[in-house]
């Protein structure tokens, strides 16, 4: 009994799917790029607390809710969900929250928040991913916006200097640029989203319908970032997000113009090599802006 229970848990570990975390880093780097006059333990805090608990809290428990057979994000082949997982699911929320109060009140009720409302997406009696249009509202809203003002007032900041211009307008660029990558991830499990009876965005798009969407939402949220840089003087943030976001944008019209001639092209690995491409390169852009600013 031991050792099933040994297995279970390091299954359960792999279905929290930690690594996958790193897809979600830009929207953490991205706030810590816009402020200063925060102490580094607490950027630190607010990493490991989001990166290592609150984010794979959500993952495991969306794996426990829809027991996935086929891939998901970061795992080709899911192993299968055992009930170590539920439990291992409470512990990470139990430690995000209770960590979290002790860097900030009001950043610990926000993670709370977060956690709660991931629940809901996934959640049988609730499932919010059964309505495409409110969860992609409630996706972006909750991983953009709500999580880059999260990052700042676990920095420190309070509120209403969260809310402040041009501060809340790049919080809002932030939503916009989940939106174009959300149906992304959503693009290569239309079989496996129907089956369930779950009526995705990008299932509700189409393959063709989806590209399109991630296209638009992704250049309007570069376009409105470059223009806040430029009209609030940042012009050497400008050439920085333009060299390191280049990857992203070769990478993305090559992979839909390959998918208009073959729609096998539209599989697990090119949606992962996608999300790992513009998590990186633009982490990397705002990483590169963050110490630039406190080298000049």
């Amino acid at each position: 009994m031991p050792q099933v229970a040994a297995t279970g848990y390091k299954n359960a570990l792999v279905l929290m799917r930690i690594p996958f975390s790193v897809y979600l880093m830009p929207i953490f780097w991205f706030a810590l790029s816009t402020v200063s006059g925060y102490e580094l333990w607490r950027a630190v805090a607010v990493f490991v607390i989001l990166h290592l608990l609150v984010y794979p809290a959500s993952n495991g428990y969306n794996s426990y809710c829809d027991r996935d057979e086929d891939s998901i994000g970061g795992l080709k082949r899911p192993p299968k969900v055992t009930r170590e997982l539920f439990y291992l699911v409470l512990l990470f929320d139990l430690l995000s929250v209770i960590t979290a109060l002790l860097v900030a009140p009001v950043f610990g009720g926000m993670v709370a928040l977060y956690l709660l409302v991931s629940k809901a997406y996934s959640n049988e009696y609730i499932r919010l991913k059964r309505y495409p249009i409110l969860s992609t509202v409630v996706v972006t809203f909750f991983q953009g916006a709500f999580t880059y003002a999260m990052v700042q007032v676990g920095l420190g900041i309070s509120l209403p200097e969260v809310l402040q211009k041009p501060n809340a307008w790049f919080a809002l660029i932030s939503t916009l640029f989940l939106c174009g990558s959300y149906p992304l991830t959503q693009i290569y499990q239309h079989h496996e989203d129907a089956r369930r009876g779950d009526k995705t965005l990008s299932l509700l798009l189409g393959i063709n319908g989806t590209f399109l969407f991630a296209g638009i939402s992704l250049l309007l949220g570069a376009a409105s970032l470059l223009w806040l840089y430029y009209t609030t003087g940042q012009l050497r943030n400008i050439f920085i997000f333009l060299v390191c976001t280049a990857p992203v944008l070769y990478f993305f019209t090559t992979w839909v113009t390959r998918a208009q001639r073959d729609k096998r092209e539209v599989n697990f690995e090119n949606t992962m090599r996608m999300n790992k491409i513009s998590s990186l390169s633009i982490s990397l852009a705002f990483i590169a802006m963050t110490a630039a600013k406190f080298l000049s």
